[in-house]
């Protein structure tokens, strides 16, 4: 699992925000992939979000499909499920958001993610160079700092196999740093003008 913490990466929450959920809420159940989550803070960040941007009757709605290989660290299990950080890892998230989305236990020296946000995340572990999707018709997908690790080869099997897993019309989003590699970039319509968040394309 990539370090990683809550709310990495804001800007490229905030684009999903303003640019995909208000076509994502036409749809009766909102269908996400978090391809390399490593511990769950960036499904967990996503999830609050889109409570905040959602309210709870149509949240309820959202399921988020959160993945990782996690080879070595172990963490991946009931840490991860359970939504429990420490301080630390914590630390970094607004009073006003860890107040409301939750819980203090053992003493505050421990936190969990509440259970409205909790429900909405589910985890297993994946392999992307396996090249077979968790699933298909997902609205979003939603992969950063994990292609970069790959070879160009590689970076493209995986994108294609994102494209696979997607529904028709739905939004594919990249580290902002990141490019799509060549031999992929007509599989999707870039959304915002540093192209981190695309459109899918059929492709006949």
């Amino acid at each position: 699992m990539a370090f990683t913490f809550f709310f990495r990466d804001r800007s490229m929450l905030s684009m999903i925000i303003a640019h995909a959920l208000p076509e994502l809420k036409k749809y009766r159940y909102i269908r996400i992939w978090d391809a390399g989550c490593a511990a769950g803070q960036e499904a967990y960040s996503l999830a609050i979000m889109l409570r905040q941007n959602m309210g709870p009757f149509m949240f309820r709605n959202v399921k988020i499909c959160a993945s990782d290989h996690d080879a070595e660290s172990g963490k991946f299990g009931d840490m991860v499920r359970d939504g429990i950080y420490s301080y630390k890892e914590v630390a970094r998230i607004d009073s006003t958001i860890l107040n409301e989305f939750f819980d203090v236990i053992e003493d505050k020296k421990t936190y969990q993610v509440k259970p409205e946000i909790r429900a909405a995340v589910e985890f297993q572990k994946h392999d992307l160079l396996s090249f077979n999707s968790i699933a298909c018709g997902f609205n979003l997908v939603l992969c950063k700092n994990v292609l970069l690790h790959f070879h160009n080869e590689e970076r493209e099997n995986v994108v294609k196999m994102f494209h696979e897993s997607m529904a028709d019309n739905s939004y594919f989003a990249v580290e902002q740093t990141q490019e799509l590699p060549g031999g992929v970039r007509h599989l999707f319509d870039p959304v915002v003008h540093d192209r981190s968040l695309f459109l899918r394309k059929s492709i006949n």
